[in-house]
């Protein structure tokens, strides 16, 4: 990866975890004000329960939170019956 490329923003879903926010990006609350950041990599909850939303503090984990299983892209998969 070219020097470039790193300096681009990025999100990671992590299985069972977090969104990481890599790169310069602003992280807006719901009034428009943009959130402090202390890190250039930032982890954002996914299960909904952070007492630190939008950031992550690792309660994923304590309730077993279970992300779905990625569908393939023509649409076939396991059906809910």
């Amino acid at each position: 990866m070219s020097r470039e490329h790193e300096d681009e923003p990025s999100i990671v879903a992590y299985p069972d975890g977090p969104f990481l926010l890599r790169g310069d990006v602003a992280v807006l609350g719901p009034d428009g004000q943009e959130l402090p950041r202390r890190r250039r990599t930032v982890a954002l909850c996914r299960c909904g329960k952070s007492m630190l939303k939008p950031y992550c503090d690792g309660t994923h984990k304590v309730i077993g939170f279970r992300t779905e299983p990625e569908l393939p892209a023509d649409g076939t998969g396991p059906s809910a019956d």
